[in-house]
């Protein structure tokens, strides 16, 4: 009986450890570095959005990573991966693909087909229009309201 009261005693003192342990592990986060992807990964699974920039410091990338900071689960939501290559001297196989000339915001769907390209930063709002008028996500929106009825 002694060696119950002790266990159980034990499993008492240790739930919350365990509990706080399982409550500071890290979220998957949609942010990937670019500079060692191959887009091919991405296939019919995500909508990589790709940010250039020549420095991470430039104001416009720093920008565009507070306008996607405000919204991130809008963009889970819809599949998108976020990835980041603000360093040109690496000439990164996502360089090579898309070619860039400093900050570029490049929109890929989910077959690969590039979408869109701005020089410029864009809203959450804006990108998630635009990724909600996509015939694929048109057709996962309706599915997913079958699945609910």
């Amino acid at each position: 009986m002694k060696k119950l009261l002790t266990f159980v005693f034990a499993c008492l003192i240790a739930a919350p450890l365990v509990a706080d342990d399982v409550a500071a592990a890290p979220e998957p986060t949609i942010y990937i570095d670019g500079t060692d992807i191959d887009l091919s990964q991405f296939l019919w699974k995500n909508r990589p959005l790709v940010i250039f920039a020549d420095s991470e410091f430039d104001p416009r990338f720093v920008q565009q990573m507070e306008f996607l900071n405000a919204r991130i689960e809008d963009l889970e939501e819809r599949d998108v991966v976020i990835l980041t290559d603000t360093d040109p001297s690496v000439q990164s196989l996502l360089r090579e693909q898309l070619r860039p000339r400093g900050f570029m915001l490049a929109l890929i769907v989910k077959d690969g087909t590039i979408y869109l390209r701005k020089p410029s930063p864009w809203d959450v709002r804006e990108i998630t229009r635009t990724i909600d008028k996509l015939p694929m996500r048109q057709q996962e929106m309706h599915d997913r309201r079958d699945a609910n009825n």
